[in-house]
């Protein structure tokens, strides 16, 4: 009876740390920073000055920061506290970043100054936030706002003693929005035991050494930035928070800094690549997890070249977000062409998923690397559903399984590889082609910096396929020249004819969403007339 049933709480990863709390440093870019025995007592502060703020388990506390150790702060302090923490994806059209922060009913918000002006507009909007800290680097709120106190000096007057309560670990720790290509965002939430879950699971697939440094190039309002900060901290690590993302600064840190690990969509890889920082420099001994869209071999090779351990990794913001991780396997160690291969498949699941590809009716495909279906799945971190939301819960777990509406297949050795989103696969003439698989061959070619392939109302096919292309710097793609590359490919088999497109367009930049993935819901309103 005196045996304790012992909860996963998100309290509980901080002890670990505690077993060497003055070895590494958590620091913000280059700035000497502090150790774990004073990140832990800044938590404590953190927590007893936000009950002071009158919060309470089960109230949402909002926070809108670019990755600093602040928010490595709240993220544990927060949920600590019973209560959830809400990460604002403060790259959201400004109506939207009014919508979740109301929609979550957060009570508080921790707003960095330099959103202050976004905040000013949405503020008359968000009638149940009662208190607003202020986030700045120089430690005093500015005067003609009403803040509500300022970070530093609210942990001044916190208790460094202070003790988390215990609860029950199927308590909801955080929410985060959805990214809203169609319609209002949507809400997920995760609960301690799936944070903790998910943590152990990714400590598993990333094979964290005592001696790495970590430096996180995805948002922390997006996705737990992929659980890498959680992660990092049960390993007791070195960690360098960035601040807002600028590739030169990125490069410096790696550089400087000897980063180890750090994770990032394609998009952010290609600038720091191209930056005059990185420019004849090697960045040897770096490991990038790539996720969010496909890794192109092109820019694999590339990285691969410079010296980094690249490869890839999917989920998605529903499932809190990791299912799968790329692993070159032992034997083919040190074949590069191989090795690429294997680094752009979205990988082998981690422990604990139960990853399928399956028919419309639930039923699974043959694992032969070629015959495609709806990518679902178990594990028991994904979200539960969708805030205040029970039509596209329901939807979302039809069956017993989570729909990721991606495609995709599985070979015989088990890899998966994702082919495309169900809503970007492109129908032509009755037969189908994936937009990711043209995508990956024009970004083979030298020419090509970035591609996306979408689909456009044809009246003979129903629809065809149109590539937008970014040129590499000092080079001009020419639509035929990409036409013609791209019949190379269908001379080998790789690709059907009617997948090649008759239209190509060249341009500056590709549109992106607010975490970095290429827009193809504006491509399609931009092109398809």
């Amino acid at each position: 009876m005196s045996a304790q049933d012992y909860p996963l709480l998100i309290k509980n990863l901080l002890l670990a740390p505690r077993r060497a709390p003055t070895r590494n440093r958590i620091r913000y870019r280059d700035v000497s920073g502090y150790d774990y025995a004073t990140f832990g007592e800044r938590v404590a502060r953190l927590g007893s000055a936000l009950v002071s703020l009158g919060v309470r388990q089960g109230d949402t506390v909002a926070v809108m920061d670019w990755d600093t150790p602040r928010y490595l702060e709240c993220y544990f302090a927060i949920p600590m506290l019973g209560a959830v923490l809400q990460t604002v994806n403060v790259r959201l059209p400004q109506e939207h970043v009014r919508y979740t922060i109301d929609h979550a009913g957060a009570s508080v918000l921790l707003c960095n100054l330099e959103f202050l002006p976004l905040l000013e507009s949405v503020r008359a909007g968000l009638p149940r936030v009662r208190k607003v800290i202020c986030l700045t680097d120089s430690g005093a709120a500015p005067s003609g706002f009403p803040f509500d106190g300022e970070y530093e000096q609210l942990l001044e007057s916190g208790d460094p003693g202070h003790r988390f309560p215990d609860f029950d670990e199927n308590t909801r720790a955080t929410t985060f929005y959805t990214s809203g290509t169609t319609g209002l965002p949507k809400g997920v939430y995760f609960s301690h035991r799936q944070l903790a879950l998910h943590t152990l699971a990714v400590l598993d697939a990333m094979q964290i050494r005592p001696s790495e440094v970590y430096m996180p190039i995805t948002p922390m309002f997006h996705a737990h930035a992929w659980g890498l900060p959680y992660a990092a901290t049960v390993a007791g690590i070195d960690q360098i928070y960035p601040g807002r993302y600028l590739p030169d600064l990125l490069v410096r840190l790696v550089l400087e800094q000897k980063v180890t690990i750090s994770h990032c969509v394609p998009t952010i890889l290609e600038m720091m690549l191209n930056s005059p920082a990185a420019q004849g420099r090697k960045l040897t001994g770096w490991r990038v997890l790539i996720g969010g869209e496909a890794l192109t071999s092109a820019l694999c090779r590339q990285a691969l070249e410079r010296g980094i351990d690249v490869f890839s990794g999917y989920g998605m913001s529903e499932t809190g977000p990791a299912l799968s991780f790329a692993r070159v396997p032992p034997e083919l160690a040190g074949d590069p062409a191989s090795e690429v291969q294997y680094r752009i498949k979205a990988g082998l699941p981690l422990p604990l998923v139960d990853l399928r590809v399956v028919d419309a009716d639930m039923h699974d495909v043959p694992h032969d690397g070629t015959t495609a279906g709806e990518i679902v799945a178990r594990a028991p971190w994904l979200t539960r559903g969708y805030h205040d939301d029970e039509k596209a819960s329901a939807a979302l777990w039809a069956g017993g399984y989570l729909h990721t509406q991606d495609i995709g297949t599985i070979d015989r050795h088990g890899y998966l590889v994702v082919t495309d989103r169900i809503k970007d696969v492109i129908k032509t003439g009755g037969e189908w082609v994936s937009s990711l698989q043209l995508e990956e061959i024009l970004g083979r070619n030298e020419t090509v910096a970035e591609a996306a392939v979408i689909g456009i109302p044809d009246p003979k096919w129903g629809e065809r396929p149109m590539a937008i292309v970014v040129p590499r710097p000092g080079s001009t793609p020419d639509p035929a020249d990409l036409k013609a590359w791209l019949l190379q490919h269908v001379a080998r088999g790789e690709i059907p004819k009617f997948a090649v497109p008759e239209r190509f367009a060249v341009v500056d930049s590709l549109e992106k969403t607010s975490v970095g993935k290429i827009d193809k819901k504006f491509l399609r309103r931009k092109y398809g007339a």
